[in-house]
């Protein structure tokens, strides 16, 4: 979601004469794009703000300037402790507000104000001000389709700095995807804090389901892979798991977090599910489409979890067997309900229960993609590869694949789709050879 906002941040700023820079060092501005999920993120941005202001200092003793802007969820939370604490931050817009950004730069360069901070949550989506098309370099592009949260997780931020579910209108959507697909773009991540909640409305003011969606979608010539993230399991209804058997643009590759292997801990979370319910929809997934590859999220060391706790997401991890999943160590958020529960786990049982746990599913990584040795795979080519002639793909699983370039006769470029033989695989890629026609 950050990457896709960051992308819509630089079209806008790109009105008021900003173009992108690689490197601080050149740059009239710096945005810094912030997460507010896990504690790290915001070490992380009290730490870049540090070095910004030395780089600031230094600036204005040579008679130039350098603003400093700080957006996204953490910018949401903090906002008003941001600017008290780092005076070097001009501008704090939140996720909701970033289309304000070019009026709150013009008002810096222009005005000499700074310290501006803008976190209301607008009562019209930040979409109605976003330009329609898109410009973007890549054969691979996030798009997204549907933001906030009503579901409410002890431990998750997200319904305080998203805010509301909110989906956009279909038409909209095609709308950008179709600007995406023309300059390039044949694989599209759609994206949602619960975007298998998409309830985005269609013509005659009907609500679409994200099954019919994607099904539109399909129907954009140029556009061969459709993917969706982040899903919960409440919302992963029959017509979205049939959708993965009927839909050939659908890759079958499903992120769906669990957290938790046990219904106790499940039910603190206020997750609104069962192990069971999560299992059963596990199943039906892949009795709809064989070879889907699950990923996932876990949450270890939540407040109460026990050892039986513990073992019981480890009996879940081995039952589904997992393509890829993330696990972090339960971090409190201020502000949550979890925060304030006084049966928090000892740090360093949970960080041996996390490294018990961590073990598994690389393990399971491992099997799954060496799995794929000695099948073919249809890959789509993103970049080169670090090696003289290698380029770089993503399997219909989002499994990294090299191949060699094929020759000087008929060479890889970026965007080819192609099949080939998998002749090797790692936990964190596979390496093709290009399949003979």
């Amino acid at each position: 979601m950050n990457v896709y906002d960051s992308d819509r941040m630089s079209e806008l700023l790109s009105e008021v004469g900003f173009a992108k820079k690689s490197s601080v060092d050149d740059a009239d501005m710096v945005i810094l794009n912030t997460c507010h999920i896990r504690e790290k993120a915001s070490e992380k941005l009290f730490s870049e703000l540090g070095r910004l202001r030395l780089i600031k200092e230094a600036r204005g003793r040579a008679g130039e300037r350098l603003i400093v802007a700080v957006a996204g969820c953490v910018a949401q939370g903090i906002g008003k402790e941001i600017t008290r604490r780092f005076p070097e931050v001009d501008i704090v817009v939140g996720p909701q507000s970033y289309h304000e950004l070019p009026d709150l730069v013009t008002r810096v360069l222009e005005g000499g104000q700074s310290r501006l901070v803008q976190t209301e949550f607008p009562v019209e989506p930040k979409f109605d001000f976003l330009p329609g098309t898109r410009s973007h370099q890549g054969v691979t592009a996030f798009l997204s389709i549907q933001e906030g949260c009503d579901k409410f997780c002890t431990f998750c931020v997200v319904p305080y700095t998203r805010g509301a579910e909110y989906s956009r209108p279909v038409s909209e959507i095609i709308f950008e995807a179709r600007s995406l697909v023309e300059s390039g773009v044949q694989d599209i991540t759609l994206l949602g804090q619960n975007v298998n909640a998409y309830h985005g409305l269609r013509g005659n003011n009907r609500k679409a389901s994200l099954a019919i969606l994607i099904e539109a979608l399909g129907e954009i010539e140029g556009l061969s892979r459709v993917r969706y993230t982040t899903s919960h399991p409440r919302d992963m209804g029959a017509n979205l798991i049939s959708a993965h058997e009927r839909l050939p643009i659908l890759m079958p590759h499903l992120h769906l977090p669990v957290q938790s292997g046990s219904n106790k801990i499940l039910k603190g979370m206020n997750r609104g599910y069962t192990v069971e319910e999560y299992l059963d929809i596990v199943d039906r997934l892949r009795d709809a489409r064989p070879d889907i590859a699950l990923s996932s999220d876990f949450i270890v060391g939540f407040p109460g979890e026990t050892r039986e706790d513990f073992e019981a997401t480890l009996t879940l991890v081995e039952r589904v067997n997992f393509a890829q999943a993330y696990s972090f160590k339960y971090s409190p958020r201020p502000g949550t309900p979890a925060a304030d529960l006084n049966s928090h786990v000892d740090q360093e049982i949970s960080a041996q229960r996390l490294a018990c746990l961590q073990r598994l599913l690389d393990q399971q990584q491992l099997n799954f993609n060496q799995s794929k040795v000695g099948t073919k795979l249809k890959i789509l080519i993103e970049k080169p590869g670090r090696n003289c002639g290698q380029m770089i793909g993503k399997s219909q699983y989002m499994q990294a694949v090299h191949v060699e370039g094929g020759g000087s006769s008929s060479p890889l470029k970026v965007g080819d789709l192609i099949e080939v033989d998998v002749v090797a695989g790692s936990k964190n890629s596979l390496t093709g050879e290009r399949a003979q026609k």
